[in-house]
């Protein structure tokens, strides 16, 4: 079916892409805080950071919730203890879950931008078709007035007497013409 700039299908595409962009920004708005989630909890467990802590445990669990598809592909590295007696990790499963995450972020973003740009086209469509239909209806309006003014010097040209030296050409100061000879 092609989607032509009178068509209603066009309004339709509209919508969808405006569900799909808004979707596309709730679960890109996800994903940024999945990132900063990461960013925390690799910071934390990279300086050891004791886990009794209210915000460490904070951290910690909505980090399990984050890295559930991505424990066990690495080792983590340990480091050694803190002054605190806590294991200071480098787990490189963070670091390859905020680069996945970061990857899934930028093709959504650029998905964003394609939605919008359609939107965009969409949106210069309808401006396009509005224009046009203003400037058809100041098109009537200028004929309209044309008619009316035509009508009207038409109506006004019927009242008044006619001159008839205007009708046949001749004017009544002139001589009359000598009339002309019957033809044999």
């Amino acid at each position: 079916m092609t989607i032509t700039p009178d068509s209603p299908a066009l309004g339709e595409r509209k919508a969808i892409l405006w569900i799909a962009r808004a979707i596309g920004y709730f679960v890109y708005f996800y994903l940024i805080v999945v990132e900063i989630i990461l960013l925390i909890g690799f910071f934390l467990l990279l300086f050891g950071a004791n886990p009794t802590a209210g915000f460490t445990q904070w951290a910690y669990r909505n980090l399990d919730r984050v890295m559930d598809p991505f424990r066990g592909i690495f080792s983590p590295v340990e480091l050694g203890t803190t002054g605190n007696d806590v294991q200071a990790t480098f787990d490189t499963s963070v670091l390859f879950a905020m680069i996945i995450y970061g990857i899934v972020a930028l093709l959504l973003g650029s998905l964003i931008s394609w939605l919008s740009s359609r939107l965009n086209k969409i949106h210069d469509v309808e401006e396009y078709n509005r224009k046009m239909a203003d400037l058809a209806e100041q098109q009537a309006q200028i004929d309209e007035r044309r008619a009316a003014a035509a009508r009207a010097a038409a109506v006004q040209a019927a009242a008044e007497p006619a001159d008839v030296g205007q009708a046949t050409g001749v004017s009544p100061s002139d001589p009359p013409a000598p009339p002309t000879p019957p033809t044999p």
